[in-house]
Order: structure tokens, then C-alpha cells, then sequence
């Protein structure tokens, strides 16, 4: 069957439906990595987003559900150059298309995603449709294009009750603003006890546990939806207990400490992104998913100071706060797709916790 993929720029790409046959709109981005397709399908991060793949054939190993971020996959829309249709993998439960139906997600295979991405380079992110109707009125369908925009995804996706990890170390705090399940099991992997908390929950429930730390986790959307949460998190930097913070919650603590964040024009997404510690001077591979960062010419230095700044373009990539116990950064050291380079950015966390 025919599928239709709309930009609001008025651009039609014309491929092969996979998937759902259903119409959705939604923001338009693309993720660079080679591998860890199904890990990209299950970060909540992607919620009210249709991911174009850049790497050309998608599928080949099949879905292995271990490597699920998630309980169930949250973009709205995919979009593949090809689509393997016969995996071989010795884990292999599923092929992505089956995948895609089962969920009712909708794609399109077949087209040129190289041109779609020089086009979202160069015009920066924008909305679009997928659509399985041919002869559609592009005019109307611009107009409603151009309408979308990504509301109420952290409530989507963060978890709906408090629930435990169990583990003998040190007590960690999490607060789920649409979480991957590798940021938790990376803290449980370390004997972390780790509770996890709904994105609205309450700071003073949060410290009544007496916790050991606090992780402000990644999660989806304009940080600057998140007002009730950066309340809260302010209440959290008060605290004195030792913070870290990961895409998100980097963002939303810089907003809570008098920062503001602004829209990257096509975003960071992909598994091969060099960040530099500016302490060390040291350059790591980072896996990103993220479409704000913070303005670092907003950040107050006597709140906090930049600690990673991103090698490709010079975005903030992470703060050190003066004083605090706390440090964030806008990339993924918990990996998954991607490499380990910044694993020890927990072992870190491990750190401030004992010294505390």
C-alpha cells in the first residue's frame, strides 16, 4: 500500500505503509544511529515525535523485547529508508513491522530519507503526516500540519504510582519524567535501592524518604511545559541532598535556578555525539535525544558553571553547581543504543553520595 509523508513546508515524499494504516501528524526529527533501533522505539523521550532513521536499512535483527526502554513504543510515526522483512538474530522475537502493527504505529518505507534529513538540516524540525489517502487536499492538510504541537507528554509517559527497586547500597530517588528503564537498572546495577516517583510528585514526599540521592531522569517536550515540576525541583536544589540529573531534568534544573533553555534547530539524536569535560579536557561519545538545551549566556555563575560542552556545535552539555552536590548533563550516560563512555558519570554520583 502507498503511504504519503507531508511536510508542513509542503514537501510529499511517496513510499510504502508499515505498520498501522492509520493518519497521525507530528513533529518530524531524525536519530543517526546504526544500531539500537527498538531502544530508539521505546524511549519515552520520542513521545508526540515520528523518528526518521537515517542509517539505511532498519530491521535486520528483528525485536529482541529485553532491549526495551519501555514497556510499549512512544513515537507517533516511523520512517525507514528499507525495511528488513527477514531478521536473523539468535534473540530475534519479532520483526519491526509486526512490531509496529501490534502497537498501531504507523510508517513509511521507501523513500529518500537522506533527502528528508538535508531538508530538516536545513529548515530545521518541523511538522508532518503520515498518510495512507491519496488525493488529499495538501492545502487543508498543510493548514492542520502546521496546527501540531507537542503538549502533555511527560504526564503521558512517566510511570502512575511509586514503585521500588530493591537494592542494599545507597537510597536513590528518581523522579520518572519519562524515564528509560537502563537509568534505574544502571543504579540498581551499582546496589542502589532505587524508588522511582511519578513525574508529580510532591518534593516533600520525595525527601520525606530520607533518600541518599536524587536522579531528575530524561523524558520528552518543551522543558518549559514542566512549570508545576520546577517548582517542585527547586524545592529539590534547596534540599541539600546530592542531585544528579540526566537530558530533562539538566534542563528543567537550569530553569528552576533563574536559566532558560531554547529549541535546537534540528535537535541532537543518535548514538555518536562528541561531548567535551571541560575539566579534563577529555572528549567522550555520547548517546543523545534531545530537542532544547540550556542557554548557557542565561546561566547565573554564581549558581552554576558549564562542566560538557557538546564538540559539534558548542551547546551546553552539562552544569557543576557552586555549592551544591548537584551536576546534570544533557546527554545519556546510561547508553543503550550507544557507547559507555560516560558510565562512570554514576560511579560519580556513587561519590557525592558517600562524601555526603
Amino acid at each position: 500500500m502507498k503511504a504519503f509523508l507531508i511536510l508542513e513546508d509542503g514537501t510529499v515524499f511517496t513510499g510504502t505503509s508499515i505498520g498501522s494504516t492509520r493518519e497521525v501528524i507530528s513533529e518530524i526529527v531524525f536519530n543517526t544511529s546504526m544500531t539500537g533501533y527498538l531502544e530508539v522505539l521505546t524511549d519515552p523521550s520520542y513521545a508526540g515525535q515520528a523518528v526518521v532513521m537515517t542509517y539505511p536499512l532498519i530491521g535486520n535483527y528483528g525485536i529482541c523485547k529485553e532491549d526495551m526502554e519501555s514497556k510499549k513504543p512512544w513515537p507517533v510515526g516511523y520512517i525507514v529508508r528499507e525495511l528488513s522483512r527477514i531478521p536473523s538474530n539468535f534473540r530475534c522475537e519479532d520483526t519491526i513491522q509486526h512490531f509496529l502493527e501490534l502497537n498501531d504505529i504507523p510508517g513509511i518505507s521507501g523513500i529518500d530519507t537522506r533527502a528528508l534529513t538535508k531538508i530538516l538540516r536545513e529548515k530545521g524540525t518541523m511538522n508532518g503526516m503520515i498518510t495512507t489517502k491519496e488525493g488529499i487536499d495538501l492545502d487543508e492538510a498543510i493548514l492542520r500540519i502546521k496546527d501540531y504541537k507537542v503538549t502533555g507528554v511527560v504526564n503521558a509517559t512517566t510511570c502512575r504510582e511509586k514503585y521500588v527497586l530493591p537494592g542494599n547500597g545507597k537510597r536513590v530517588a528518581l523522579l520518572d519524567l519519562g524515564a528509560k528503564n537502563n537509568i534505574a537498572h544502571s543504579l540498581n546495577n551499582k546496589g542502589c535501592a532505587v524508588t522511582v516517583f511519578p513525574a508529580a510528585t510532591k518534593a516533600e514526599e520525595i525527601l520525606a524518604e530520607n533518600p541518599n540521592g536524587i536522579m531528575l531522569s530524561n523524558g520528552p517536550g518543551d522543558p518549559k511545559e514542566c512549570a508545576e515540576i520546577i517548582i517542585e525541583v527547586k524545592k529539590l536544589y534547596e534540599s541539600g541532598i546530592p542531585i544528579f540529573a540526566i537530558c530533562l531534568g539538566h534542563q528543567l534544573m537550569a530553569l528552576a535556578t533563574g536559566a532558560d533553555t531554547h529549541k535546537l534547530k534540528y535537535g541532537h539524536r543518535g548514538g555518536n555525539h562528541p561531548v567535551k569535560d571541560l575539566e579534563t579536557g577529555r572528549v567522550y561519545i555520547s548517546s543523545q535525544n534531545h530537542g532544547y538545551v540550556v542557554d548557557i549566556d542565561t546561566v547565573d555563575p554564581s549558581v552554576a558553571v558549564p562542566a560538557f560542552v557538546n564538540v559539534n556545535d558548542g551547546t551546553n552539555e552539562g552544569l557543576k553547581y557552586i555549592g551544591k552536590n548537584i551536576f546534570t548533563v544533557q546527554y545519556h550516560p546510561e547508553a543503550c543504543p550507544g557507547p559507555q563512555d560516560s558510565s562512570y558519570l554514576f560511579d560519580r554520583f556513587l561519590n557525592m553520595m558517600e562524601d555526603k
